[in-house]
């Protein structure tokens, strides 16, 4: 009832089943729970190169940056493109002028913001006693960041291809699919890096 004592318009609305809170916590229980397993593994690769983050400073504060700035990128474009399919505009194809501009738009934000985290890394790193040079710290946050943007786009338009296709409601389940996959992702694509540039 309103204020005024009259039924409000949206009182005998009843929820379509995606949007019902069986159907949410039905879809996202199991899909959370078989995630959380996952981050174990990126946990495991932390742990195995403890040494060498211990020796050099710039990566210990890289790794988090990264990883959550890989994140903020795939919440992005999984929103970019869930609108754009509840609008009816999404469509899987390298003529779909507006997939094309979330993904270079996802590599031009990688390139300035994993450039700029490349700097401040280095400069914390230098400031805690780190051995890493400038070079060879753009080199890793620049080349692992922006293998990151390419996996973030793939990720992305995977996800909502499967949601869709499965019948699952693409705003529950690509952002955590997408952003933990990041996270895996992320830390073996750095470490694949540092073995290979330290």
């Amino acid at each position: 009832m309103s204020a005024s004592g009259e039924a409000s318009p949206n009182a005998d609305r009843t929820l379509p089943d995606e949007w019902s809170i069986r159907r949410i916590v039905r879809t996202m229980i199991p899909l959370l729970a078989v995630l959380s397993v996952l981050q174990l593994v990126s946990g495991t690769v932390l742990q195995t190169y403890e040494a060498t983050l211990v020796r050099y400073p710039a990566l210990l504060v890289l790794v988090p940056v990264q990883i959550g700035t890989a994140g903020n990128l795939a919440s992005i474009t999984c929103s970019r493109l869930t609108t754009q399919l509840h609008l009816g505009t999404y469509e899987l194809s390298v003529t779909n002028s507006e997939l094309r501009a979330n993904a270079g738009a996802v590599f031009a934000l990688a390139g300035t913001v994993f450039g700029a985290v490349g700097v401040a890394a280095w400069a914390i790193g230098l400031a805690l006693g780190g051995g890493l040079g400038l070079g060879r710290v753009l080199l890793i946050s620049l080349s692992s960041g922006m293998m990151l943007a390419g996996l973030v786009v793939v990720t992305s338009v995977a996800a909502v291809e499967a949601s869709y296709r499965i019948g699952l409601n693409p705003d529950d389940t690509t952002i955590p699919v997408v952003t933990n996959v990041c996270d895996i992702a992320g830390v073996l694509i750095l470490f694949a890096v540092v073995t290979l540039v330290v």
